[in-house]
Parts: structure tokens; sequence; C-alpha cells
């Protein structure tokens, strides 16, 4: 074997595209693994048409001996697996970009001599190992060669991955790895191949999860012990999780016939002493508005996950969208107290919803995680999590015959029974009522029973996280954003190589932290980030605190940010 002509970079990114039934997410997860075991950190993003097959799919994976949680633009290794796989890329591949594969799915264009293309003849070689659908090992082998990684150990990975297929599809499976390791061992002897620069240990010990095991995992820590949804992308993943681990944690989870019967089935688990969640989108939270609005008139706690995608209506289903903000802000008829929550990476969502159902229970009102596409569908790896155990803790009393459930409280909270625990009467009614939860129509009772619930706002201030801020206290510019945007801007300011500017970053969107006003005051210049086209967390500020963010940077085509593009804005900002 001869000596390697690598180019060592901070990290690389590569990207896999070609159509849906190809296997490309089967190959991102085993080279994620793979990766990781190197030593590497690993991110990776899937950007999907809406359709079983066929399309257009791709898949960003990024590896470095650094922490990598952003979604970028450059290229450093293209892939294509099929006829017309380049084409959404034309701008994003560049002379310094390494295409390599089957030359039937290169672009005559990049043939021009000025890019970099190595033809792989992987559909003749998957053919002769068994089939087309053996392409993805052999990409898997080629970078197993071009990383130098032990044959043992690629070997172990694909028995790991593979257990459960007949004896002759796994051979013809280590088949194609080989032969994939071999072309990748002569190509990185011959051409000049970027791969990252060193390893480090700590990835090794690193978690590696994706966004909807994030929240998944953090319902479980916080004691969710029933799930009721209707599958919707890109929340499904939510749902899939929850029943992976449903038997080895307890959990009921139930696939409801439609979504108003879901959140219902939730407010009913809570009300017999549950720890319930419902996941879904945006199309899907519309329609449980009115258990939305319940669980307000019944002090019922409820934890919904909303996974946000592209609208109105229908939109673009597979993509991404900070677009229901202000819908989950003001959802529901009638006035109630709530808290939304967005986690803006993967360590925050496990802790937020953990949180969401603590909030929640102690308050008895509803909690709301907003994440969105993006997400839900991205990979990482995190360090080790913490498990609070009073999160996952249950406020509820033993009743006895004099009992009330909506007793006036000073706090607005009154003590909260469930039938069957104790001696007495536990109602509740979706009309107004009494302290005993009987109907009312009496004008000083209502009075005092919206005052009492409203009272709850107090607990809800009182318990707020704050914002964070990432940079220097004493910033010139202030960048603010809120939930998924979080890792993306954090290393385009780094990119940017701008000095004097910070993030603040939300992960609690309501109630508005009070100190938001002094943290933009303190700025020169400020400008919000978002995934969305009105600035709706702009509107939310101007709202609270009559402060109008002039500077805006907004994206609504469904597909995220990227660090550079955010580089160049925050770049503008500083310079005009």
């Amino acid at each position: 074997m001869g000596d390697k002509k690598l180019i060592y970079r901070p990290d690389i990114s590569i990207l896999l595209s070609g159509e849906a039934g190809q296997g490309i997410q089967t190959l991102e997860r085993l080279l994620m693994k793979m990766f990781k075991r190197t030593g590497r950190f690993v991110y990776s993003f899937s950007e999907f048409m809406s359709r079983i097959r066929g399309g257009n799919n791709s898949t960003e994976i990024r590896v470095s001996s650094q922490r990598v949680t952003a979604y970028c633009d450059r290229i450093d290794i293209f892939i294509p697996f099929g006829p017309g796989a380049m084409d959404r890329f034309h701008e994003r591949i560049t002379p310094e970009s390494l295409i390599i594969g089957d030359p039937d799915f290169i672009d005559e264009r990049f043939r021009t001599g000025q890019y970099q293309v190595v033809d792989i003849h992987l559909s003749k070689i998957a053919r002769e190992i068994g089939g087309k659908t053996f392409m993805n090992l052999i990409v898997m082998g080629i970078f197993a060669g071009i990383f130098d990684v032990d044959d043992d150990s690629v070997e172990k990975q694909i028995r790991e991955h593979f257990s459960r297929v007949p004896s002759d599809v796994l051979e013809k499976n280590l088949a194609a790895v080989r032969r994939g390791t071999t072309e990748g061992h002569g190509l990185a002897e011959v051409r000049r191949v970027p791969v990252p620069a060193g390893n480090n240990t700590e990835a090794l010990h690193a978690i590696l999860i994706n966004g909807a095991e994030s929240i998944a995992f953090g319902g479980i820590a916080g004691g969710c012990n029933f799930v009721s949804s209707y599958p919707m992308s890109p929340s499904t993943d939510v749902l899939v999780n929850f029943s992976k681990y449903s038997c080895d944690f307890g959990i009921i989870v139930e696939q409801a016939e439609d979504e108003i019967c879901a959140v219902n089935m939730a407010i009913g688990s809570w009300y017999a002493g549950g720890r319930a969640m419902v996941t879904t989108s945006g199309g899907g939270f519309a329609l449980m508005t009115e258990g939305l609005s319940l669980a307000g008139a019944i002090e019922s706690p409820l934890v919904i996950h909303v996974g946000q995608r592209p609208g109105p209506a229908t939109g673009m289903p597979t993509r991404t969208e900070q677009g229901d903000l202000l819908f989950s802000l003001f959802s529901g008829h009638g006035e109630f107290p709530r808290a939304v929550f967005a986690p803006g990476n993967f360590s925050q969502g496990f802790n937020i919803t953990q949180r969401a159902f603590y909030i929640s229970d102690r308050c008895q009102v509803p909690a709301l995680i907003l994440t969105d596409q993006y997400y839900l569908d991205s990979n990482y790896t995190i360090p080790e999590v913490t498990i609070e155990g009073e999160y996952s803790k249950n406020n509820i009393v033993e009743t006895d015959a004099g009992y009330r459930r909506y007793a006036l409280a000073p706090d607005g909270i009154s003590l909260r029974g469930i039938p069957g625990f104790g001696k007495g009467i536990v109602c509740a009614d979706s009309d107004e009522h009494d302290e005993g939860g009987y109907i009312t129509e009496d004008f000083q009772v209502r009075v005092e029973q919206m005052d009492k619930r409203m009272r709850k706002a107090k607990m809800l201030h009182e318990l707020i996280l704050p914002p964070d801020l990432y940079g220097p206290r004493d910033y010139t510019h202030l960048i603010i954003a809120w939930g998924s945007t979080l890792e993306s801007i954090l290393e385009a300011i780094d990119l940017s190589g701008v000095m004097g500017v910070s993030l603040l970053h939300f992960t609690q969107v309501f109630p508005l932290h009070e100190d938001t006003a002094n943290f933009i005051s303190k700025a020169r210049k400020a400008a919000v980030v978002e995934n969305n086209y009105t600035s709706q967390f702009g509107r939310l500020i101007r709202m609270e605190t009559g402060i109008d963010i002039s500077w805006k940077i907004l994206k609504y085509n469904g597909l995220p940010f990227t660090v550079e593009e955010l580089a160049d804005e925050i770049k503008k900002l500083v310079q005009e």
C-alpha cells in the first residue's frame, strides 16, 4: 500500500445525493457511526422530497476532530447516486470540491478540467456483487479506505447493523464494503482527498442522537408514561422513538385515529394521574386547539410537541420553518396561561422536555415544545445529559371528603386530585365552574375562577428560563434568535471574524423574560434571525417590550440557514 495524498482540514463536508429508496439514509447512519469510532465528531442533516421513491434527496455529513453541529454550504466531497443527482447543487460545487461517482451520474459541465472528478463505476461493481442496492455499501467502503479504518472494525459494524438479514445477503454486504475499501485506498494514493485533521478521544464517548430522539428521551426522563398522537411529519419519529422504548419504560403509546382524539386522550391520561405527551406538526396542532382550550379550562397539565414545517395548509411537508410561534402563543379560544419552549440543540431538547413536564404539572397549564424539521432530522454528538429527578414527580394529592378541585388559591394553583385516590370527588367540566367543578353561570364565580387561573402567570414568570447570552457581555451588536438556529449562528459568528457580536438565544419564548429589553437596549444595533417570513419572534418582542427590531435575517424557502449565509449577514450587520 503506497503513501496517501491527503489534504488535512479542520472539518470536511460530505454530500450524498440520490433518489428516495436508494439507501442513502442507511449509508448516513453507517458512516456516522464509522467516523465516530475513529475518534471524530460527526453531524448530519437530511433534506428530502415528500415521496416514498424517486425525486431527489440529499444528506450532508460533517466530520471533524472538534464538535460540529451546524449545516454548511461548503461541499468537500460530493457523491451522486443517480442521473440528475447533481442538478440542485451546481452553485455549491466548487473547484475545491472532489466529485466521486459513476461516470453516468456526473454532470458533463464538471468535466471541463476546472473541477476535480474521480470516476468509479459504482453501478457496475454493485451489479457484479448482486445488484444496485449494494452501491451504498461500496461507498461506505470507499470512505473506510480513505480514512484508513481498521478492516475488522468495519466488518464488525456491518455484522451488527445487518444482523437480521440472511447470511448470503450479509456476505454480499461485506463483499461490497471490501471492494469499496480497495477503491478508497487506491483513490487516496493517487488523488488529494480532503480528510479531517486529527481525532479526539472525547468523540468516542459522546452520545450520537438525532433531534427526535432528544425529545423522546427527554420525555422519558420527565416521567412521560402515555403518548397519544396521529403521525405527521416531521414529528412522527418522536412517536416512533417512544414506541421503540415503550416496553423498557412502561409507556403506553397510542396511535389515535386523528389529532382531536389524540389530544383528548392525553388530557384524559393526566386526569387519571398519567403524564402524557402529544407530538404533532402545525396542521395537526390546528385540530388540537379546542383540546388545548379544554386543558386551560379544567386546569389540566398537557405537554404538546410541535415539529414545525412550512405552511399554510399542507405546505411543504418534509421541509423546515419556524412558522408556528405566534400560532402556539394564541391558539385556543379564550384566555389561559401557558408556557412555550424552543430548544436550540439536542442537550437543550433533552433538558427542556423534562422541564416542560415539570412546569405543566406544577402549574397545571399546557406546555408546548417547538422544534422543526431541521432540528428533528439532524444528527450529531452531544456530551452526557443530566436527568433531573424533581422533574418527573407528580403533584397529586390524596383527597378528603370535602375536596374541591378548583378551590380559590392565592397563587392560582389548586391542589390536584385524581379519581380513586382519596375520598373526594374530582369533578372537571369544560363549562365555567365553581370551586367544586360544577357548572355555573354566576358572574361573580366566573370572575373569581378566571382571576384564579390567570394568577398562575406569576409563578410561570418566577420559573421562566432566562435567555442565554453567548459572546462578550460588552457587545456592540446583538443577534437575537430562538429554537433551532442556535448552533448555526454560533459557528457563523466565529466564521465571520467580526468582533463585538453576541448572540441572545431563547429556549423559552413565552412568557418572554423581563430582561429582554435590557439586553437589546445595550446594543448599538440588534438583528433577529428566524426561519419565517414575518419575523414572528420579532413581533412578540415588539408586543411585549415595545421595541421594534428593524434588522431582520429571515429565510422561508423550506431550507435551514447555512453557516456561510449567516456569516455574510452578520458582516453586513456590522459594516452598515
